[in-house]
């Protein structure tokens, strides 16, 4: 296959500017032929495997994304689980290696939890706080929106 323009026609190998490259015939006019190379593969081959490869492409496309979110209700599931062990903030947060503001924070709302601190959660309390969702390409959830990043290097230039 031609280097420069992707032709399947007969290679020859060429010098360009102290680069060998494998071109066609046709390209080969950009450059002092170094010698001729022997068709590996049938163009009927060629073909085979560039289809292979499109459906290959057409087959990653498709694949699902798995997004893992922590559960919106956790401040409830946090309480309730704590509780039922019969837990104080302080002791809870302690027997977690975790500062009691942190255990209060989650519990109120005030913060979410990161996924390793989820985790931490589930393991200690034995309740079920990460969900895993499929998403499909192309779907809007799984599509970044324009500005939903936060600030951007644009936001923090002032322009004088």
């Amino acid at each position: 296959m031609c280097d420069m323009c992707s032709s399947t026609e007969k290679v020859y190998k060429i010098e360009v500017e102290g680069t060998i490259l494998n071109v066609c015939e046709k390209c080969s006019s950009f450059g002092r032929v170094v010698g001729k190379i022997r068709p590996q593969l049938a163009p009927k081959k060629v073909k085979q495997l560039q289809k292979a490869q499109q459906e290959e492409e057409a087959r990653a496309k498709k694949q699902t994304e798995t997004v893992q979110l922590v559960n919106p209700n956790y401040p409830a599931l946090v309480k309730r689980a704590r509780e039922r062990m019969g837990l104080k903030q302080e002791d809870f947060a302690k027997k977690i290696a975790e500062k009691e503001s942190v255990i209060h924070k989650l519990e109120s709302g005030s913060i979410v939890p990161d996924l390793n601190l989820a985790r931490k959660l589930e393991r200690f309390l034995k309740i079920k706080l990460v969900d895993e969702i499929e998403l499909e390409p192309g779907s809007e959830a799984g599509e970044k929106k324009k500005g939903s990043e936060g600030l951007t290097i644009g936001d923090l230039i002032k322009v004088k």
